[in-house]
C-alpha cells in the first residue's frame, strides 16, 4: 500500500549514472525549490517500463512548466539503468534503488515479479515543495500505467 496523500515523503539519497562516475539524487534538494514526481517502475529493459519512460521523457517540457522535476527509480544498477536510457533514448533522471529501502519506505514493493524477484511496483508520487505528498497511485499491475492526467491536475493545483 503507498504512502498516503498528507504524509511526509521519506527522504533518500540514490545513485545515478553521470557522465564522469556515479551521482547522489537526493529527494529534499528539490524541497522548497520545485515539486517533484517520483514514478517507481518495476525493471529496466522491458516493454512496459520503456513505453513509459520514453513517453515521460517526451512530455518532460510538460513537468517543467508545472515547476517539477521527473525522477524515476527501479532496482536495477545505475549502470543497466544508463545502459537502457542511452538504448532507449529515456532523458529522465534515473536512480538506483537496489537495496530497495525507498521502494519498501514508500510502500511501493511487488514481490516476486514473474517468479524473479522483489522489485519496485509500478507507482507515482507528487512530491510537494514543502516534502509533502500530494499525489500517491500504485497500479493494479506492473502492466498498467499510472494516470498521468491525475499526476499532472496534482501538479498544478
Amino acid at each position: 500500500m503507498p504512502l498516503a496523500i498528507g504524509s511526509k515523503a521519506p527522504d533518500f539519497t540514490l545513485k545515478s549514472k553521470a557522465a564522469d562516475g556515479l551521482k547522489d539524487i537526493k529527494l529534499s534538494d528539490n524541497f522548497g525549490k520545485k515539486q517533484t514526481v517520483l514514478l517507481f517502475f518495476p525493471l529496466a529493459f522491458t516493454g512496459v517500463c520503456t513505453q513509459e519512460l520514453c513517453d515521460q521523457t517526451a512530455g518532460l517540457g510538460e513537468y517543467e512548466k508545472l515547476g517539477a522535476s521527473v525522477i524515476a527509480i527501479s532496482v536495477d544498477s545505475p549502470f543497466a539503468q544508463e545502459a537502457w536510457a542511452k538504448a532507449s533514448k529515456i532523458g529522465l533522471t534515473i536512480a538506483s534503488d537496489l537495496n530497495k529501502e525507498t521502494t519498501k519506505a514508500y510502500g511501493v514493493l511487488f514481490p516476486m515479479l514473474a517468479g524473479v524477484g522483489d522489485t519496485s511496483a509500478r507507482a507515482a508520487f507528487v512530491i510537494g515543495k514543502d516534502g509533502v505528498i500530494k499525489y500517491a497511485e500504485q497500479t493494479a499491475t506492473p502492466k498498467d500505467l499510472p494516470n498521468f492526467a491525475a499526476v499532472k491536475a496534482a501538479l498544478a493545483k
